[in-house]
């Protein structure tokens, strides 16, 4: 997977700013799907210093997972924990076309792919960002595109 100039969040601010997803339209559509899928948003949370994404937090037939999106990218995935520091991606293929027309729906092969140097080399990652990596020294892609670094 390419990593995208500013899908951590960090940037220089003085060259660009960073785009940002419609977390209304990802809070209705976590809504629309989960209800319809017999199931209910526990919590939705919007992206708050340090993290970098939305999460709703789900029940679908006593199975509690989250749904997790990028706040600068359509990048989407799932995960059954998601704790400072500590997410555990899963996948939900029962769910992904339901969010793929809008999103990339990102499974755990790609996120939990190991961060290496020559993946590293592969992406458009500015400055900033690779500061924050040799900072927090994240071990896998999702690591990257899902993170709570300050």
């Amino acid at each position: 997977m390419k990593l995208s100039n500013g899908v951590t969040g960090f940037y220089n601010s003085e060259v660009n700013t960073l785009p940002q997803v419609d977390g209304k339209q990802f809070k209705q559509l976590c809504f629309d799907v989960i209800s319809r899928n017999n199931g209910k948003v526990v919590d939705f949370i919007t992206p708050q210093y340090p993290t970098n994404f939305y999460y709703a937090h789900v029940e679908i037939e006593d199975n509690q997972f989250y749904i997790l999106l990028n706040e600068h990218f359509p990048y989407l995935a799932f995960a059954s924990i998601v704790e400072f520091g500590n997410i555990k991606f899963i996948n939900k293929p029962v769910l992904y076309e339901k969010f793929s027309s809008l999103y990339r729906v990102i499974g755990t092969g790609e996120l939990n792919a190991p961060l290496t140097q020559d993946l590293l080399k592969q992406t458009e990652l500015n400055s900033v960002e690779l500061e924050q990596i040799s900072y927090w020294r994240p071990e896998t892609v999702g690591q990257i595109i899902f993170n709570y670094w300050d």
